[in-house]
């Protein structure tokens, strides 16, 4: 039986915290799906297929990867695709208390999957999409916090606002 994990987010970036949870899992798991949420009710910066194209370039080394879309609740995409387990990178307290409610909301509607939550790296722990947004849209460098891939496409994006 192959050991299937979903990472799910907006990955609007992805940022190498991001990275660095999906690598780490995918050294746990035979499959990890790294399932980018369309329904998330926030602005985004990218929109579906942009973000779909950048996590497929920055996960391209990673053989047992792959990038999918997923619409709806995630426990309903877990049994679209056998998946055990959900991945939860956490990077503060903060992270934490959101992510356990949903993670005890997810168990209350289907038991059968597990949350395993990955403290990011240090060096990662204060970066966030937000932030990077915020932080590109004034000109300023986020070398060494993103991808270069991302990064391009940062510069780009601002460029013709």
């Amino acid at each position: 039986m192959i050991r299937t994990a979903i990472y799910p987010g907006t990955f609007d970036p992805v940022t190498n915290g991001h990275l660095d949870i999906i690598e780490r899992a995918a050294r746990l798991f035979d499959k990890v799906i790294v399932a980018i949420a369309d329904e998330n009710y926030k602005n985004n910066l990218f929109n579906m297929e942009e973000r779909l194209e950048l996590m497929r370039k920055v996960t391209a080394n990673i053989p047992n990867v792959e990038v999918k879309p997923f619409h709806g609740l995630l426990v309903n995409f877990c049994v679209e695709e056998k998946a055990g387990t959900v991945i939860r990178g956490l990077r503060a307290m903060s992270d934490f208390e959101r992510e356990f409610q949903m993670a005890l909301m997810n168990k209350e509607v289907l038991p059968e999957v597990e949350t395993i939550f990955l403290m990011t790296a240090s060096k990662y722990q204060f970066v966030s999409s937000s932030m990077i947004k915020n932080f590109a849209s004034l000109d300023s460098i986020v070398t060494g916090l993103v991808p270069s891939v991302v990064e391009e496409a940062l510069e780009k994006k601002y460029r013709h606002r």
